[in-house]
């Protein structure tokens, strides 16, 4: 068994690619690849009759894909405010503009955890969808966090 010491972590750039002052890095490719996946997937599930009571679909596959929009933007914009809330208030206070300076990074899980729930909550009311069967966009999930953890080593 190797010592801890021997191992040796690959240095990956955090930007896939760049053009002029446009960047895309990883960890927004790793988002936006989460998220299809989740909605590819959870749409998958939400058209098996054979996981359904009765076979009766909780929604019909158009709403899922409205809701991956309402998700999405739940997701970025309860991450985004959970890291100014929880991380790094007094910086923000004072430099409010900053909010907005998502390419300097900081997102947090549970803000967009809670930006999710609050975002099936709104969705549900909206389109008289029961609240818990929009939960199923959570089985795609770990795919999500993960690419997002693997993104993260590279920043």
């Amino acid at each position: 068994m190797l010592p801890l010491a021997a191992l040796s972590f690959p240095n990956i750039n955090p930007i896939l690619v760049q053009i002029g002052p446009l960047a895309v890095h990883w960890y927004g490719v790793g988002y936006i690849v989460g998220i299809l996946f989740a909605g590819w997937y959870a749409k998958r599930l939400v058209t098996d009759t054979r996981l359904w009571p009765n076979g009766v679909l909780p929604m019909k596959p158009e709403d899922l894909d409205d809701f991956i929009v309402w998700a999405a933007i739940g997701v970025v914009l309860g991450g985004r405010s959970g890291y100014v809330l929880f991380y790094d208030l007094p910086r923000y206070i004072a430099h409010p503009l900053d909010i907005f300076a998502v390419w300097q990074g900081g997102i947090s899980f549970h803000g967009g955890l809670l930006g999710v729930i609050l975002a099936m909550t709104l969705f549900s009311i909206k389109r008289s969808i029961r609240t818990w069967s929009l939960f199923v966009v959570a089985a795609g999930a770990p795919v999500g966090l993960g690419l997002l953890r693997v993104a993260n080593g590279s920043s």
